[in-house]
């Protein structure tokens, strides 16, 4: 939610856990196109308050924490425990990363993505298409993970929707997202109210529940095991219907 305040981030994290999130995930780095860098030690003054407000109104829930830095991983289980790692660069932006989650045994997101989030936007070429690429990336990027001693069950992938993808290659590769099963890792999958969805509605961020709700669900039909949003209660009547839906 983008708050910077103990107590805002304490009352917003209480919200979503009693709306139905099983994850809270905390940043203090913006990975939005275009954003500014973050010195280290302003991301974990961030991470760090953002971390300890989960703890403490929500104690029970998984924390996952939004860095490519091993020093914030470090800082972090040193202070709090096991965390989950969501690493936007797959261990590309930081050499220390996979040997600091090895070591510690915290699952790992990898994403694919490609430069920075300054740079990002203009490096969506793919020779063999989008879907062949990103699956490709993850095949090399996995056995990297393996040898580095991060165990199998620890792995979690996300394709990155709207890093360093077009619009009409996000729409690609949602629709061959199953393909990316194959690998046999999880997929964390975020398509909560980015621009693939209200852009081609000439809508704002602000009116793209109801197509984040349809994309969640086509999500989980295609495969994803989790789902990052903004909007937690609908989206969790969305997960569970789905669930019996299929049951």
């Amino acid at each position: 939610s983008r708050v910077i305040e103990t107590s805002a981030v304490e009352s917003r994290i209480a919200e979503v856990v009693a709306q139905g999130a099983t994850i809270v995930d905390i940043g203090g780095y913006s990975s939005r196109p275009g954003a500014a860098d973050v010195p280290l030690e302003t991301e974990w003054a961030r991470v760090d308050m953002g971390v300890g407000a989960a703890r403490k109104v929500a104690p029970e829930v998984a924390v996952s924490v939004d860095t490519f830095r091993a020093e914030i991983v470090r800082r972090t289980v040193a202070k709090y425990g096991a965390v989950i790692v969501n690493d936007i660069t797959a261990g590309e932006a930081d050499s220390d990363m996979f040997d600091t989650v090895a070591e510690l045994d915290v699952p790992y997101v990898a994403m694919h993505m490609r430069g920075v989030p300054q740079t990002m936007s203009s490096l969506n070429h793919y020779d063999d298409g989008v879907v062949d690429g990103v699956k490709s990336y993850f095949a090399t990027r996995v056995k990297e993970l393996e040898a580095s001693g991060i165990a199998r069950d620890r792995i979690i992938l996300d394709p990155g929707f709207g890093f360093a993808k077009s619009p009409t290659q996000n729409y690609e590769l949602l629709t061959h997202l199953d393909s990316l099963t194959e690998l046999g890792y999880p997929l964390l999958v975020g398509l909560s109210r980015k621009s693939m969805i209200y852009k081609p509605l000439g809508l704002e961020a602000e009116d793209a529940l109801p197509g984040s709700l349809a994309f969640a669900w086509e999500a989980l039909r295609a495969g994803a095991k989790i789902i990052r949003v903004h909007d937690v209660a609908p989206t969790r009547q969305i997960v569970d219907l789905y669930n019996h839906y299929n049951r």
